[in-house]
């Protein structure tokens, strides 16, 4: 039996986190809170034998992917598929400048959030659309070993909610905190999960 393994990590908390802002396909840095997070994480695998590291386009995820990498020797190769959600008009602004713009659309959001598409932006079928393919090929290259994949909050709840095969209405059942590291491991075809949202303790 063939067993691969992947360590799913969401980015490092962003400058401008406390804000809570709608961030989607802003190319927004690390904070240094971000970058000690992910070095908590790289020193936690360090003695793992990664394959390779993958992470979105975005600054945020390549500067997480890059210290995660540097243990390792391995630069992070860059996959746009695994983008955020583009959340269109929203990007940028917080939830109360939202509902106070568009109640109507936001309380739609919040009603379903999984069917909901974001205006001028994404749904949830067309992030799965661009993200499961691009996810489902950096596995089938690492094929018996191990890999790590520095993606987004949508993104990974997506990857992990297909993966164990749970119903789309779960998107945010599914925990991604900043530097939250999940792994999930496949046997031949079947999907298991070892490790979900755990945050590295700083020292």
């Amino acid at each position: 039996m063939q067993t691969t393994a992947v360590y799913l990590l969401r980015h490092g908390s962003v400058v401008g986190a406390e804000t809570r802002r709608f961030i989607g396909h802003l190319d927004v840095p690390l904070s240094a809170l971000g970058e000690a997070q992910l070095t908590a994480v790289a020193r936690r695998l360090a003695c793992v034998e990664l394959g390779g590291v993958y992470s979105s386009d975005l600054a945020r995820t390549r500067r997480s992917a890059e210290i995660l990498g540097a243990p390792h020797g391995l630069a992070p190769i860059s996959v746009p598929e695994l983008r955020e959600f583009s959340m269109g008009r929203w990007e940028g602004l917080t939830g109360e400048q939202i509902r106070t713009r568009d109640a109507e659309a936001f309380a739609r959001w919040m009603a379903d959030v999984a069917g909901y598409r974001f205006p001028d932006g994404e749904s949830l079928a067309e992030l799965e659309a661009r993200a499961w393919p691009a996810f489902e090929r950096i596995v089938d290259r690492h094929r018996g070993g191990a890999v790590a994949i520095v993606a987004h909050g949508g993104t990974n709840r997506m990857i992990l909610r297909r993966a164990l095969g749970l119903r789309s209405g779960r998107l945010l059942a599914v925990g991604q905190d900043y530097a939250a590291l999940s792994i999930l491991v496949r046997r031949d075809t079947r999907w298991l999960l070892r490790l979900l949202n755990h945050a590295e303790p700083l020292l």
